[in-house]
């Protein structure tokens, strides 16, 4: 007679481990590193190595109060120090820097539980903590001119920039945000080692090329200026914080596009992406608890009075 082996689901196994994601995702920001380093110069990957070394020494410092593991070997505080970097001006003090470290890591991510807990991207939630505590810091643009840079707005604020100064990084803007060309390379390195799924990221820029269309705007430059290719291929393709089902997905980036073009259109902020991330992650369990497939052989009891 055969033998069963009877386990728990899952019973998927697969060789992916927190590290191993962590380590592709770092490898597709390398491209938007080097973009920043020939455009902003050396400060640029300055900012980008403090911001990495402070989240890694804020995650060590959180597990040794909190007294749990150590998890900086998972590579999950360096990426968020990094894609934090990403959304910051190159001229940011760097004490600053690590106040959005601090409420990445510290705040968003450990009080909540660690990795795996947090109920919003910890990146994001260090840019807008920032953002609202030193604006004038935050706003502080500078634009490549030759082998200096001059302060100016950014593209999506001045609107001066041609296709190519975008599409390539010749252009003000947050240290990975500028070069639509580096961030492509990335996305399409992530969704080749299956890191990714295309569906929130085409759901968010097809939205924003839509509305921009029936609004009067210029949806190319929409979708290439401001933080909008950053965020859906890096921000809204989270693990933790975006919805599990592929159908959840598609929702998720259609509601990031929507809130984007309503802030950008129509409020007085210049920029939505990372706003319209943060209020699409609080909304993740939800669309979640809609979209979720019924397990083969279960039973719906939705909209179903339980039996007595």
């Amino acid at each position: 007679m055969d033998k069963y082996t009877v386990s728990p689901s899952p019973h998927l196994r697969s060789s992916a481990s927190t590290t191993k994601i962590m380590f592709h995702v770092i490898v597709a920001t390398v491209p938007a590193m080097a973009a920043s380093a020939v455009f902003f110069g050396w400060r640029a990957l300055l900012l980008i190595s403090f911001c990495a070394l402070s989240a890694m020494v804020w995650e060590r410092l959180s597990c040794f109060v909190m007294k749990r593991p150590d998890s900086t070997d998972d590579l999950s505080a360096l990426v968020t120090g990094i894609l934090l970097a990403f959304n910051l001006p190159v001229t940011l003090p760097l004490q600053f820097a690590a106040i959005g470290t601090f409420a990445a890591i510290v705040i968003t991510k450990q009080l909540f539980g660690g990795i795996g807990q947090n109920f919003a991207n910890p990146a994001i939630v260090g840019r807008i903590v920032l953002m609202l505590s030193f604006t004038g810091r935050m706003t502080d643009w500078v634009v490549p001119n030759g082998l200096d840079a001059v302060s100016s707005a950014t593209p999506l604020v001045s609107g001066n920039a041609s296709y190519l100064d975008l599409f390539i990084g010749r252009c003000g803007g947050c240290l990975g945000e500028t070069s639509a060309a580096a961030l492509l390379a990335g996305g399409i390195y992530l969704t080749a080692v299956r890191v990714i799924t295309p569906h929130a990221p085409l759901a968010f820029i097809a939205t924003v090329y839509g509305i921009s269309a029936v609004t009067g705007r210029d949806p190319i430059y929409q979708i290439l200026s401001g933080g909008l290719m950053l965020g859906a291929i890096f921000m809204a393709t989270d693990y933790v914080t975006t919805p599990i089902t592929k159908k959840g997905r598609v929702v998720f980036g259609i509601g990031c596009g929507i809130i984007t073009c309503v802030i950008r259109f129509w409020c007085s902020a210049p920029e939505g992406v990372s706003y319209s991330i943060l209020l699409m992650n609080i909304a993740t369990p939800y669309i979640d608890m809609f979209t979720r497939k019924k397990p083969f052989g279960g039973i719906s009891h939705r909209g179903k009075k339980e039996a007595v």
